[in-house]
């Protein structure tokens, strides 16, 4: 799970799936979408502060300080939340320009679909990590000539993810690619963390079958130059680390 500083909390995929008419719409009437995401995922913070924040008892298992939104970790609620928001306010613009009634029949709908999820998070609780590690940026990633041993001369998707003290890995980057020649391949990470203890790296022929090729995590100040022999099982790139407990949130009332 990402964390939901890392980005975006949902993207166009995830609106398509709930809305198969979305893209139609967005282009007919000129919206932009990703505006929307990001206008949604700037109300879903703020909303989230105010849950997270509406309490004064101390965390429940006496953990961690009160958490912010830099904790707080992506859970299906929290997702359906903000892609619902952002559908809501598509339709919104949608109606605003031409007065549609479907157009108004389908914000309304999502408009409940999102204050649905919001009820449901509240219900659940908000995941928060104890030591948040954020997504890594994508590496460098470099052909290497005279290795002792070379990678079959291919076109290799390479990607790298930070861990903590605890051994709990962060969000993948997106993935470098490199082509090589009776070469292997080098990766090299950037801007680690503060809170940064090491990283893994995943390498592979596809962006969806990287797989994690060190043993143990690679030091932050090391590079990592991959061997002759390619790892095509185990464990994948991954999308960041889960909640370490789940707080209890207050019911707050939503106008609207």
């Amino acid at each position: 799970m990402a964390l939901f500083t890392d980005g975006l909390v949902s993207s166009m995929d995830d609106l398509s799936a709930q809305d198969s008419q979305l893209l139609d719409v967005a282009n007919a009437e000129s919206i932009d979408v990703t505006q929307k995401l990001a206008l949604a995922q700037e109300e879903v913070a703020l909303g989230l502060e105010v849950l997270l924040t509406g309490t004064s008892y101390p965390d429940q298992f006496g953990l961690s300080p009160q958490p912010s939104v830099s904790r707080v970790v992506v859970t299906p609620a929290l997702r359906l939340w903000h892609s619902y928001r952002a559908l809501e306010m598509v339709y919104a613009d949608a109606y605003n320009s031409q007065l549609n009634d479907r157009y108004a029949g389908k914000r309304d709908q999502f408009h409940s679909m999102a204050s649905w999820a919001y009820d449901k998070l509240v219900q659940i609780g908000a995941g928060v990590a104890l030591d948040p590690i954020p997504r890594a940026a994508m590496p460098t990633v470099t052909a290497v000539v005279g290795a002792p041993t070379a990678l079959p001369d291919a076109t290799y998707y390479a990607t790298m993810a930070w861990t903590n003290q605890a051994g709990e890995e962060g969000a993948s980057a997106l993935p470098a690619t490199v082509s090589t020649v009776a070469s292997t391949l080098l990766v090299q990470p950037v801007d680690p963390p503060n809170n940064a203890k090491g990283w893994n790296v995943y390498v592979g022929g596809g962006p969806d079958s990287m797989f994690r090729q060190n043993g143990t995590p690679i030091g932050t100040a090391q590079t990592w130059t991959q061997p002759g022999t390619l790892a095509t099982t185990g464990r994948r790139a991954g999308q960041g680390q889960a909640p370490n407990y789940i707080k209890p949130v207050p019911r707050v009332l939503r106008r609207g």
